[in-house]
């Protein structure tokens, strides 16, 4: 009776915890592993990046395991208030050391979600100029038009303006052409005209236009204005500055160059 009575008194409810500290714990790594994909689809509908899925569906699993584990150790009687409140001090500190790399986490998620710009955009931001090959959690990969690998951690890009060339199908090209006063305004926009009809990367809508910019010291200033096609850009600008120079040699308008007019005084002619 005695050795009944110590079983039920002391060994049956650590044995009763033990199982249920292990039910929980097995249960619970069962649920996160099966939880894990459910959670990634989930937010794969929502269209999110697969980088920014696969690590919040990584952070949650390890969150919620943990969990799992104060409450595994709870039930077998064990205080985790110095555990959770260790866990929490940790988090603090790994925060403080971390906090740039947080900020840069940070932007990252929100470059992902809201997406300014993804592979493959031509961007320019607070002087760094490339193409970008990665968007990372960290940091985003640009190779610049000179193909060096530029690595900007996603704090600098996120905080400061972001010029996406890439993001429009269409853009308009301004072309500054100057020609002598001497030559004949209409005859020059005639020219112009001519040479984006017969270029055929140049839209028809919206129609380009030149324009009387402005009368220059030593020319005056036409705009030129043709729309084109974004992928064109890299070599139209320079194809239909050729053709314009060309045309302008053939039908007599100068493009002239800044010139000094300088006269000599003979003494006694100051007057």
């Amino acid at each position: 009776m005695e050795e009944a009575g110590f079983f039920s008194l002391y060994i049956l409810p650590w044995i009763i915890k033990i199982v249920i500290a292990v039910a929980i714990a097995v249960g619970g790594y069962f649920i996160a592993t099966a939880g894990s994909p459910w959670l990634a689809r989930l937010m794969g509908r929502g269209g999110l990046d697969q980088m920014l899925v696969g690590f919040v569906v990584a952070l949650a699993r390890t969150a919620f395991l943990l969990f799992v584990a104060i409450a595994a150790l709870s039930q077998l009687g064990l205080d985790t208030t110095s555990l959770v409140a260790l866990v929490a001090g940790a988090g603090i500190a790994v925060g403080l050391a971390l906090k740039d790399s947080l900020g840069n986490f940070a932007a990252g998620v929100m470059v992902l979600i809201f997406r300014p710009f993804k592979a493959g955009d031509f961007i320019v931001s607070e002087g760094l100029m490339g193409t970008v090959n990665e968007i990372g959690i960290f940091h985003t990969r640009m190779n610049t038009p000179d193909n060096v690998e530029l690595i900007v951690p996603n704090g600098q890009l996120y905080a400061s303006a972001i010029t996406n060339y890439s993001v429009r199908d269409t853009r308009r090209l301004d072309l500054a052409i100057g020609i002598d006063y001497a030559d004949d305004i209409a005859k020059a926009k005639e020219l112009i005209m001519r040479v984006f009809e017969n270029d055929e990367r140049v839209l028809n809508y919206p129609a380009p236009a030149v324009l009387v910019d402005q009368f220059g010291a030593s020319s005056v200033d036409l705009l030129a204005r043709p729309w084109i096609r974004s992928a064109d850009m890299p070599t139209i600008k320079s194809d239909l500055q050729q053709q314009i120079k060309e045309a302008f040699d053939a039908n007599g308008i100068t493009i002239p160059f800044p010139q000094m007019v300088v006269s000599s005084v003979e003494p006694g002619d100051e007057k």
